[in-house]
């Protein structure tokens, strides 16, 4: 009579019972998102994707790919890759102005344009993504508007504090709408261009910005004039 071949445990088949708790416990952790979650993680998505490539070279395809969820619930929540762009982009001018607003909290003017310039290079760097979105020109400006109307918004908080000094140096309060642009154009460029070379450190970079803006202001005439040969 033979003998029973013995069985490797190890090799064994799971029980079905055992097979299907597995498939039960997977099933649990692929827990269906709530709407509020899947949108936020479309805009995660989407906010990579164009910063990556921009909004022309990104697909809606790609997006709910990204997501592991059909094309549809893209456009079921934000009626296609235009709605989703507008979001994001909304969301990223809402963040760079209440951080540079939020940074303005008093203090001598020039402690006023350093906290400027360091709440726009602390946005370049802790939300790169959304800056390298807001730099590119908006297909959908009219509705979400631009980088330029952003830097606009900026130069209007920052109004308010050159018409201050202006005014206690004797110049006309009038020109600060003017200044204000100059400055905040001045760091924001600056700031792209930081973001590319990544160097010197953000500290010293507000620094030479501050340095160049207050000594500038500092030694401003009341009645400009030019010294070159043209006069219109």
């Amino acid at each position: 009579m033979m003998e029973p071949v013995p069985t490797d445990d190890s090799t064994a088949k799971p029980a079905r019972g055992t097979a299907r708790a597995a498939k039960k416990e997977k099933r649990a952790a692929r827990r269906r998102m709530t709407g509020k979650e899947r949108r936020e993680q479309l805009l995660d998505i989407g906010r990579a994707l164009f910063a990556e490539r921009g909004f022309e070279g990104t697909s809606v395809e790609e997006i709910a790919a990204k997501a592991g969820v059909s094309k549809p619930v893209v456009y079921e929540h934000f009626g296609g890759k235009e709605g989703l762009y507008a979001v994001v982009i909304d969301r990223e001018m809402r963040q760079l102005l209440d951080m540079v607003t939020g940074a303005l909290t008093g203090g001598h003017p020039r402690e006023l344009l350093e906290q400027a310039a360091f709440a726009l290079l602390d946005y370049i760097d802790d939300y790169t993504d959304g800056f390298r979105i807001l730099v590119r020109d908006s297909p959908v400006a009219q509705s979400t508007g631009n980088f330029a109307s952003l830097i606009s918004d900026i130069a209007t908080q920052v109004e308010d504090i050159l018409g201050r000094e202006f005014k206690s140096r004797g110049f006309d309060p009038k020109l600060s709408p003017l200044y204000a642009q100059a400055l905040v154009g001045m760091v924001a460029l600056t700031g792209q261009w930081w973001l590319n070379v990544q160097k010197p450190k953000k500290a010293e970079v507000a620094a030479h910005l501050v340095n160049l803006a207050w000594h500038g202001l500092d030694g401003l005439e009341a009645r400009p004039r030019l010294i070159g040969h043209r006069r219109s």
